[in-house]
């Protein structure tokens, strides 16, 4: 695999010309992407760097460094309307690969600013990069403390009402935070994974046993697909709704706002990001959860905007994950 270069060398010339370390993390990122994909072993550094520079352009505009689709101002994270004092329901998304947590194409982001409109602000919404997840946790935990005192009293543990979900690798690190509240003791209300991928170092099949509920909706197509199956550290703690399978070879979805090489690279990983099927069912899991009394009266009807994406008749019947009685 490529070896990442050593600060002293050629990313000394890109900071020379005034690029940040964002655009260092794309370039390591790109070239350790594309060989992961083709197999590819690169033992020299300028074979690295070539194939850097090939997958440059995509890693710049799915990470943020440049915005070219987007320009509405921060949708969600800590400094949203929506996430002053002390909420009693916690929504957390987390976006997968590079993309921008301000990248409004993609559904994860959509459905975040839609809920934060819905919802008085005794509900936060916040929707975090996947390598943000500390920072998404510190946010958690602030939150938690409604008196402050930087410390979770049981009452304030007991009290805790968090739902996550998130897309390939921001699904992985839905668990990963999971995992992190379950070591102080706070439990989680739903977890759901969209065509999960797992993080270096972590285990995105096995829930853990402070999760109330979890799903999964995965297709398995492609070089870069989800996983097919999760399963409960604990059946006695944990229910799992569903592992629920999508066939884009069968019933594709036309996708709109992604850039060429989301399709060429991993077009069925992102027609299940953008198929309006699975995310309706899955803000329909997250509303179910929520109270109706917080419920905004101007609330928008749907997390994805209409003409974001269409999709093509579906013969095969999906699962009904409608609201809960």
């Amino acid at each position: 695999m490529c070896s990442l270069p050593q600060r002293n060398s050629a990313w000394g010339v890109f900071a020379f010309l005034g690029f940040d370390r964002s655009l260092g993390f794309a370039l390591q990122s790109s070239g350790l992407l594309l060989s992961s994909i083709m197999n590819i072993r690169l033992r020299s550094q300028p074979a690295c760097l070539l194939l850097s520079c090939l997958l440059l352009p995509c890693l710049i505009a799915r990470s943020g460094i440049v915005s070219v689709r987007s320009q509405e101002p921060r949708p969600a994270g800590p400094t949203s309307r929506s996430q002053v004092g002390n909420p009693s329901y916690m929504v957390v998304g987390f976006v997968g690969g590079y993309v921008s947590n301000t990248n409004m194409a993609h559904a994860e982001v959509q459905l975040a600013v839609t809920l934060r409109k819905s919802y008085s602000s005794d509900v936060y919404v916040g929707a975090f990069e996947n390598h943000k997840g500390t920072a998404a946790y510190k946010e958690i935990v602030r939150l938690l403390d409604t008196d402050g005192d930087g410390t979770l009293s049981v009452s304030e543990k007991k009290n805790a009402r968090i739902i996550m979900y998130g897309h390939s690798w921001g699904a992985s690190e839905c668990l990963e935070i999971a995992r992190m509240l379950q070591n102080i003791g706070v439990p989680v209300l739903l977890s759901i994974q969209v065509d999960s991928v797992a993080k270096p170092h972590q285990n995105d099949g096995l829930v853990p046993s402070n999760v109330l509920e979890a799903a999964n909706f995965y297709q398995s197509h492609g070089r870069l697909h989800g996983r097919a199956e999760i399963r409960a550290a604990d059946t006695a703690q944990t229910k799992i709704l569903g592992n629920y399978s999508f066939d884009y070879k069968e019933n594709p979805v036309k996708c709109k706002g992604y850039p060429w090489w989301d399709y060429w690279f991993a077009r069925y990983h992102t027609e299940i990001e953008c198929d309006t099927a699975v995310w309706d069912k899955i803000e329909a899991l997250i509303r179910a959860k929520l109270p109706e009394r917080d419920r905004l009266p101007s609330a928008p009807a749907h997390a994805i905007a209409p003409g974001a994406c269409a999709s093509e008749p579906d013969a095969t019947p999906k699962p009904d994950l409608g609201p809960k009685p």
